[in-house]
């Protein structure tokens, strides 16, 4: 059954004559006035975030002065993301979510598509995609600022001083065994190794970041816009940068090289080393990231931590909303959660604490947020349209196709 359109006179469609100066004017010309309409509609959207902006711009100030005092200044990673940045959120994902809203239309209205598309891609629900998006691609500073101090974490510390210590609790939890070796008793295959490094590398990234593109540019989503963002953020900066710093550990993949004791977790590495030239393989981007570190250099998500797992705590947060809209797809999304967990142990990135600690700090960052941040005002009313609205859509539309006819 088709679901029913939102309030179309939420979203005006917009005629040619709505723009047309004087006289005739051609379609590039409309195209343009409808760009600059949805610019227009966007800018106080944009304002609205004015608080969300000023935040990643505290944090790059804080960061920045971070690295001048520690004496890491030459680590700062802007750079390195512009280029993955730009084309994942301002090309890949924007053609995604176009792609998809086309095939929803496709599949939802089996008549007035025409009606459906003027909604769905409306000035108003354009420019809201608009000012998300520019949020979105500011976020790219936020991700270079976290890098950056990532990276000169470990010149303040002057290497990783909790390994020991992070190692040794994780055995005392879990009955005196390092959790890898319970892991491993039922799951130590050549074929789970592949499966977890696909999911740890490249499924992990597609939710996460998947949902926040969708959640700063979509309307479906506009009441938690803000806080969603505000919790993204915290779980990067508290969990990633602050309990990183103060507890400084490199994780079990790094045991050795950190500690001197290559026993420890050796039989782990050996049989992760099996998927050395996979495409997702865990050794190969541990190496890398141990390569940079050595010759004090900063790459694409550089820098070295275990505790807590950022992993987690963003996998934990995106439950939590899910949460919000379904209870049974929440379930399933924390089902996950315990399978991320469960895998950054696996692929020797986190002791189990490191999970535990970052899905405790994120639902602690949850629930202030639901407590201090308000939820963000409609940008119009989306409600069911009454039969006359229909009407008036429908004779906006005609319009449209008229001043469009004349133009011809």
């Amino acid at each position: 059954m088709a679901e029913p359109l939102t309030n179309t006179t939420d979203f005006p469609v917009k005629g040619a004559h709505d723009f047309e100066p004087s006289g005739m004017m051609t379609g590039r010309c409309v195209v343009f006035a409808q760009a600059w309409a949805i610019i227009n509609r966007a800018l106080p959207l944009v304002r609205r975030d004015s608080g969300l902006y000023l935040l990643i711009a505290v944090y790059t100030f804080l960061g920045l002065g971070f690295l001048h005092v520690v004496g890491a200044a030459d680590r700062s990673a802007y750079a390195v993301y512009f280029g993955r940045w730009t084309l994942l959120n301002g090309v890949t994902l924007p053609a995604v979510a176009g792609l998809v809203e086309f095939g929803l239309l496709i599949h939802r209205f089996d008549r007035r598509r025409g009606l459906a598309a003027r909604y769905v891609f409306s000035t108003s629900r354009l420019a809201y995609s608009l000012s998300g998006l520019c949020l979105v691609m500011a976020l790219m500073i936020f991700q270079g600022t976290f890098t950056s101090v990532k990276n000169g974490m470990a010149v303040w510390q002057g290497g990783f001083p909790f390994d020991v210590a992070h190692a040794d609790i994780d055995a005392f939890l879990h009955f005196g065994v390092d959790p890898w070796r319970w892991l491993y008793m039922v799951a130590k295959n050549d074929f789970v190794r592949t499966v977890v490094e696909w999911n740890y590398n490249v499924l992990w990234f597609v939710f996460n970041f998947g949902a926040l593109f969708f959640v700063m540019t979509s309307p479906r989503a506009a009441s938690v816009r803000t806080r969603y963002a505000v919790c993204f953020m915290l779980v990067w900066i508290v969990i990633g940068n602050i309990l990183a710093g103060l507890f400084l550990s490199a994780g079990p993949a790094f045991y050795g090289a950190v500690t001197g004791d290559t026993a420890r977790f050796g039989e782990q590495l050996a049989f992760l080393a099996h998927g050395a030239e996979s495409a997702n393989s865990a050794v190969s981007y541990q190496h890398y990231l141990w390569t940079l570190h050595e010759a004090g250099q900063t790459g694409f998500g550089s820098g070295i931590s275990a505790f807590p797992s950022v992993h987690v705590g963003l996998a934990t947060l995106n439950a939590l909303f899910v949460r919000e809209y379904n209870r049974r797809l929440g379930a399933v999304a924390f089902v996950y959660v315990a399978f991320v967990a469960a895998s950054s142990v696996y692929l020797a990135w986190h002791y189990a604490i490191d999970g535990y600690a970052a899905a405790a700090v994120a639902v602690l960052v949850y629930v202030l947020a639901r407590k201090l941040v308000p939820a963000d005002q409609p940008v119009s009313r989306l409600a069911t349209p009454s039969t006359g609205t229909m009407e008036r859509a429908r004779r906006q539309a005609h319009s449209l196709r008229s001043a469009t006819s004349s133009m011809r």
